[in-house]
């Protein structure tokens, strides 16, 4: 559950709808730079189809819900201020949609958050093949933020990520659509909130996280959140640093190496997508507080292990909220 920050003083907040009430209308054509390429949308879409959790809560967020045609890839459930909108809209599946699924639905725009939804050697479709059909896409610009390596799908994060990306998607969605107000103001919310954590939370020397997204069984290696992704973002925005310092997004190391990053918090993801029986955050701390060696971590002695939505460990506005879940568990934590 999200718990919600005190508000902004009026002032405050008065100055953020200002400066939102300053947006003005979309003119078309309109050509959007986005991820090396220039995008040209002839009027706003009327039938999204968006790829990826990120992607479609912006576009319910933006009250888009009746111009879009379906969804695909949800880690996690909508959120809950989100949801009655969502369910007017199709979920096409959970995991990777195939093609065909997608084009079913006759989309005039596909924006995806991931590289593997819609990049060089995504799982469903090359951007070429939807732009071959007169489809204009949109790639989140966190996910073509990355270094591409050979043994990375998700490539690596040379410095830290941080929300200014997200803030960029936002604002480009909504002048796609036409909305542009809209995306000034959410982007205003969620700069509050974020200024909010930093000022709860000032940097405490040694303080560090492991975040834990799932594994496919207690003896496999476990699929975490890299150092510089929106893993580390988070516990830069609380204060501390990411145990894992690898550049890779998605880092897989086994239980040893998770035992000598000697973490001072544990977060355990919870992962809604029922792929695998790690997915839940339950079955992760009964694996943490069971395991004859891992037991002894002194994360889990102390009883320093967190739950957080593992769509907060994708580059996304999810993040955010992940950060807030967090911070309202760690008053309650023995921290040294």
């Amino acid at each position: 559950m999200r718990t919600l920050l005190p508000s902004l003083p009026v002032a405050f907040a008065a100055a953020f709808v200002s400066t939102a009430a300053l947006a003005g209308p979309t003119t078309y054509p309109l050509t959007i730079e986005n991820c090396g390429r220039s995008v040209t949308f002839a009027k706003a879409p009327e039938r999204a189809v968006a790829l990826g959790q990120n992607s479609a809560e912006i576009l319910l967020l933006l009250g888009l819900a009746d111009r879009m045609a379906g969804t695909a890839f949800w880690p996690n459930e909508v959120l809950p201020e989100i949801a009655a909108e969502n369910a007017k809209v199709d979920v096409l599946t959970v995991e990777f949609p195939t093609l065909e699924a997608v084009l079913a639905k006759q989309p005039d725009f596909v924006p995806a958050m991931l590289v593997t939804l819609l990049g060089p050697d995504s799982k469903v479709a090359k951007r070429e093949d939807f732009e071959a059909l007169g489809i204009p896409t949109y790639l989140s610009p966190s996910a073509c933020s990355t270094v591409r390596t050979t043994k990375d799908a998700y490539g690596a994060r040379t410095s830290l990520w941080n929300m200014d990306l997200v803030y960029r998607e936002i604002d480009d969605l909504a002048r796609i659509f036409g909305v542009a107000d809209r995306g000034e103001a959410l982007i205003a919310r969620f700069k509050a909130r974020e200024a909010a954590l930093r000022a709860k939370f000032p940097r405490k020397e040694g303080l560090t996280f492991l975040f834990w997204f799932s594994s496919p069984s207690p003896d496999g290696d476990a699929y975490l959140g890299g150092g510089n992704g929106p893993s580390g973002y988070v516990a830069d925005l609380l204060g501390g640093t990411n145990a894992i310092r690898t550049e890779a997004d998605w880092p897989t190391l086994g239980w040893e190496g998770i035992m000598a990053a000697a973490p001072t918090v544990i977060v355990a993801a919870q992962v809604d997508r029922k792929r695998w029986d790690l997915d839940r955050a339950d079955n992760k701390i009964a694996f943490l507080t069971s395991d004859p060696t891992v037991s002894q971590m002194e994360a889990v002695t102390k009883k320093r292990i967190v739950v957080m939505s593992g769509a907060a460990m994708n580059p996304s506005i999810r993040t955010l909220y992940g950060a807030e879940e967090i911070a309202a568990q760690l008053e309650a934590l023995d921290l040294p």
